[in-house]
């Protein structure tokens, strides 16, 4: 089996060598549009992350199985790839626990101000005439978040925002989603009556720019709002406008485009904003249990 990774380079420092036992391994740390038939043109197995396989690059190779290196599968034309008897799989699950931290590390950074007070220390703390800076910052405890997409990940989000004292409720982007455990409301409320949004949904129909600028419009003063779910759930334009007429605080691991253009209108919110550059799948755990899963899924599809 001839079997090419086109993206390594977006998987880190993580264990290739054992694929070697599968068969003959081509490794590329990252693959453009315009070199990507080239290089799947003879594989049996195609390993992307994010690089493309759509109808034109199955129609000219001789893919038998396409494993895409993470949960979403929008990256590969799924219906043509059944037509033409490719299996496609993915690795779910993965990253349940990192992104569930990121979460926190997102809410807590604008909420603690951790980037502001470390700025002040280092450049201003040693001429002070007191021990201490006084900034208004905000305990989660009392204060209610508002979850959008309550799947594995939303779940474990809002167990954790309530051990912090939050009180939940949540916004099903499906319209199924029936929890018991915590309170279903519409997004409009949500929206009007969170001090802390999270949206957890993948991109979709139901959720393409699902907070536009009406919606984003109905967020309380000093809220908080945090997108780890995808880019494009968010209007980013919208998101500017609203960032210029209130105050709102955004922490964003996910864009429209990626890597973000470099005229994104959020990069100039520096005191309102907290970006990170999609990392919150990334922990090393998370990472080795993804591979974990593609070679799995490789060994049964050459085994079977």
């Amino acid at each position: 089996m001839k079997i090419v990774f086109l993206d390594a380079l977006t998987l880190g420092d993580v264990d290739f060598e054992r694929f070697k036992n599968l068969g003959e391994v081509t490794i590329y740390e990252t693959t453009a549009k315009n070199e990507t038939l080239k290089r799947v043109k003879m594989a049996d197995i195609v390993v992307t992350n994010k690089v493309v396989i759509d109808k034109e690059i199955m129609d000219n190779s001789n893919i038998k199985m396409i494993q895409i290196a993470a949960t979403g599968m929008n990256n590969v034309d799924l219906e043509y790839a059944k037509q033409k008897g490719i299996i496609v799989k993915n690795v779910a699950g993965y990253s349940t626990n990192a992104v569930i931290q990121h979460t926190f590390a997102l809410v807590l950074g604008l909420l603690n101000k951790v980037c502001y007070f470390d700025e002040y220390v280092r450049e201003k703390y040693s001429n002070s005439q007191i021990f201490t800076h006084i900034q208004n910052w905000f305990e989660i405890s009392g204060k209610r978040w508002g979850i959008i997409g309550l799947g594995e990940i939303g779940r474990g989000v809002a167990k954790l925002a309530e051990s912090f004292g939050a009180k939940v409720v949540y916004y099903s982007t499906s319209g199924k989603n029936n929890n018991s455990e915590f309170k279903r409301v519409d997004v409009i409320e949500l929206l009007q009556t969170s001090d802390i949004i999270s949206v957890h949904a993948p991109l979709n129909s139901y959720t393409k720019n699902l907070l536009n600028y009406e919606k984003l419009s109905l967020i309380k003063e000093n809220a908080i709002l945090i997108n780890v779910g995808r880019g494009g759930i968010i209007n980013e334009n919208d998101l500017a406008k609203i960032l210029e007429e209130k105050n709102i605080y955004v922490g964003l691991d996910v864009f429209e485009n990626e890597p973000i253009n470099k005229n994104n209108p959020l990069l100039k919110f520096k005191n309102k904003t907290l970006l990170t550059p999609h990392i919150a799948w990334s922990s090393i755990e998370a990472r080795n249990k993804l591979m974990d899963g593609i070679y799995k899924n490789l060994e049964d599809f050459i085994n079977n």
